[in-house]
């Protein structure tokens, strides 16, 4: 979960290419400025924390939570539907919500 300001030219940069990096390391948008990640284990999520913490923005909030599917599974969708990127869980055991 982030929220990075936006009202600089090099601001806008900065949110950009961390939104960028996201996408490019298998994150998805599950709502704006909340991203997530499906992993194998404990130690991928891990990773990818590491992974996050090497390449934040200067400025902003930014916060990580792990999840198992478990607790994925009980979130409560109030209003909307699950989407197609909810279907991907399956199986697998971590996820991570940046």
């Amino acid at each position: 979960m982030f929220d990075l300001p936006t009202k600089t030219i090099i601001d806008i940069k900065n949110y950009n290419n961390f939104r960028k990096f996201l996408i490019k390391n298998g994150f998805y948008m599950l709502q704006y400025s909340i991203y997530v990640k499906i992993c194998t284990n404990k130690d991928s999520a891990d990773l990818q924390v590491i992974k996050i913490i090497k390449n934040k923005p200067p400025q902003g909030y930014i916060r990580t939570l792990i999840l198992t599917e478990k607790q994925y599974e009980n979130m409560n969708i109030i209003i909307g539907s699950r989407s197609k990127q909810d279907e991907k869980i399956g199986d697998r055991k971590f996820i991570i919500f940046e």
